[in-house]
């Protein structure tokens, strides 16, 4: 079976290269063999600057958010605007069927087909079911 071309970064999925040390893009680019494209949604962006303007939020956490934006702008992550008040696993469930979907969120892993997860704080592997 042909994976999609385009790959969907979750909020969680771009705070792992502050807080795990992983090269997400290089590993993304050992993983697909095929061209691919990274896509976030504007909700994704939305959070990760709501983590870093928190100053309850630990500094780290702040750091990470900050890196993961830092990320969108330096790898030309396209920005999918969403006009609707859906929660973001809501939306990113409705796009599975289009989009291979890098996250680390445990419960929203269960109910995707493909997607890419962090293995032993170290690397990262694609799944499809």
């Amino acid at each position: 079976m042909l994976f999609p071309k385009k790959i969907l970064l979750d909020t969680n999925f771009l705070l792992v290269p502050a807080q795990f040390g992983v090269d997400i893009f290089g590993e993304i680019e050992r993983l697909c063999s095929f061209k691919h494209e990274l896509y976030a949604l504007d909700k994704t962006i939305d959070e990760l600057n709501t983590i870093t303007e928190n100053k309850k939020q630990k500094l780290k956490d702040r750091r990470a958010a900050k890196l993961g934006l830092a990320f969108v702008k330096a790898k030309n992550i396209n920005i999918i605007v969403t006009d609707t008040d859906k929660y973001v696993d809501d939306i990113i469930k409705m796009m599975a069927d289009d989009y291979i979907i890098a996250t680390n969120d445990r419960e929203l892993k269960k109910h995707l087909k493909r997607v890419i997860v962090l293995r032993q704080k170290s690397h990262l592997e694609m799944i499809e079911r």
